[in-house]
């Protein structure tokens, strides 16, 4: 047999490794596909920015960690965090930085005030979006990739003044929010299902999302006499505002929706919230289901703190968008869109199916008190 002298044999192994490693290299290849964020990191908003964030983040590990094939190949999901600061100007901005980055898929806005004006500049790229934001304005746009995963207005507004006038057997009402886009539609919401409970809406206030002094807002509805005082904001004003009441002798019950539905509410108000606050939440009860005592067990295993108000949604949403990939085998927005919209997958906070209008068509509303400081779940309906 012919043998190739030394320096040709050496050149053929080392093209041949060369070969091996690349081929090597081409087999482990993937696709990586850019997951946005879009939520409050900073400014008064933030803990539960950063609440979110970690919802997604702790998905996208798992996910990656167990690996997913999309058309053939091994994708990896990469979350790209941008601040819109709870602001509609910075939110914007952010949806377009997204768009300039070419990324597909958003998990958010966290605020409705965010979520409609950005959601034009998502749609016109063409981006799927995943968002918490309760307005119902936000899915009656119309924009065909754009889905909500929680609750909206309407059925957690509903269902405050059915609680009221059922279960708290109220009779007169005051209502103040913070005009954010959240505030007002919650208030908008209650009120109208509150008039046909047969309540009496005896005094309508309104703050902002910024404000720590409520003393004038309330002694005008302490004249009112109210049998519970419904709010229509966040906990930043809740836990003070709670405060207040007591300070100035009111004794209605504060009830709210889910932005006044975590532990801050209570400790902003220096541990009254017990026996005096009420909120709800559009979702299951996570100590109830094994997912969600699953999903808070990783959760506080890995970032040591309990999950606030939406943790479960955004991780959730990073789930139902690996489910949706590979169910369409795409990682095409609008194939994965499509699977969306006419698909079902079954989360933590409870099964995503959506309506024609892009609603989740099944999710209870719980109704918690405070225990302790501690959130506790009363009923479910």
């Amino acid at each position: 047999m012919k043998q190739f002298p030394l320096g040709v044999r050496q050149s053929v192994f080392a093209f041949l490794a060369t070969m091996l490693a690349c081929a090597a290299s081409a087999a482990h290849a993937q696709d990586v596909v850019k997951i946005g964020l879009s939520s409050p990191l900073s400014g008064s908003q933030s803990a539960y920015g950063a609440d979110n964030r970690d919802g997604l983040l702790l998905a996208v590990k798992e996910i990656n960690a167990k690996g997913i094939q999309v058309g053939g190949r091994q994708v990896s999901l990469q979350v790209v965090a941008e601040d819109d600061a709870g602001d509609p100007r910075q939110g914007v901005s952010v949806a377009q930085k997204l768009a300039d980055a070419k990324v597909g898929f958003v998990v958010g806005p966290y605020n409705s005030g965010v979520a409609i004006p950005a959601s034009r500049v998502y749609n016109d790229a063409g981006m799927v979006v995943l968002t918490v934001g309760a307005n119902p304005k936000l899915t009656e746009l119309g924009h065909p990739r754009l889905f909500r995963i929680g609750g909206n207005d309407k059925q957690v507004g509903a269902a405050m003044a059915i609680y009221a006038a059922r279960e708290l057997k109220a009779k007169q009402v005051a209502v103040v929010d913070d005009r954010t886009a959240y505030g007002q539609g919650l208030a908008a919401e209650f009120m109208a299902e509150a008039r046909r409970q047969g309540l009496s809406i005896v005094r309508q206030e309104f703050t902002t999302d910024k404000a720590t002094d409520f003393t004038a807002i309330l002694t005008a509805v302490r004249a009112a006499k109210p049998d519970v005082i419904v709010f229509g904001g966040f906990s930043l004003q809740a836990g003070p505002m709670l405060r207040q009441m007591v300070s100035l002798g009111i004794h209605a019950k504060l009830l709210g929706g889910d932005a006044i539905c975590d532990t801050e509410t209570s400790r902003l108000s220096a541990g009254l919230a017990d026996g005096r606050t009420l909120c709800m939440q559009a979702r299951l009860i996570l100590d109830k289901t094994e997912a969600g005592r699953i999903f808070a067990a990783k959760y506080k295993a890995t970032y040591q703190r309990d999950p606030l108000t939406y943790a479960a949604n955004f991780y959730d949403g990073a789930m139902l968008l690996a489910d949706a990939m590979q169910k369409a085998n795409s990682t095409d927005p609008g194939k994965v869109a499509e699977q969306i919209a006419k698909g079902t997958y079954k989360g933590v906070v409870g099964e995503y199916s959506f309506t024609d209008g892009h609603d989740m068509k099944t999710l209870p509303v719980t109704v918690y008190g405070f225990k302790g400081g501690q959130l506790q779940p009363l009923v479910s309906f």
